[in-house]
């Protein structure tokens, strides 16, 4: 999901879009190759920061690569979760805990 948002920022900065695709193919095939073969990190997102093709986005790659911009409603989910099936049980489960330790 982020190389799309990398691809179009750096479309929209004046690269080409096919060989800014081509490029973040191969940058992501080589860095799983790494990861998959060798049990190297992941630098997929140094391997576009050392790239002169994507030096227009450098800038913005860890607001392109933030993990909130990809997780939806999932803390509101969590959070209504929480309120409307574990409070309420653990609610059930406070006074008698209060009693056992007396």
């Amino acid at each position: 999901m982020a190389s799309e948002a990398i691809l179009m920022t750096a479309t929209r900065a004046g690269g080409d879009r096919q060989e800014l695709h081509e490029h973040l193919r191969q940058h992501a095939q080589n860095s799983a190759r790494e990861v998959l073969e060798r049990g190297k990190k992941n630098d997929f997102l140094e391997r576009l920061a050392e790239d002169p093709i994507f030096s227009g986005v450098v800038k913005d790659l860890p607001a392109l690569t933030d993990p909130m911009r990809f997780i939806g409603r999932a803390v509101e989910q969590v959070d209504e979760f929480l309120a409307e099936h574990i409070e309420p049980l653990l609610a059930k489960i406070e006074p008698r805990r209060a009693e056992a330790q007396v």
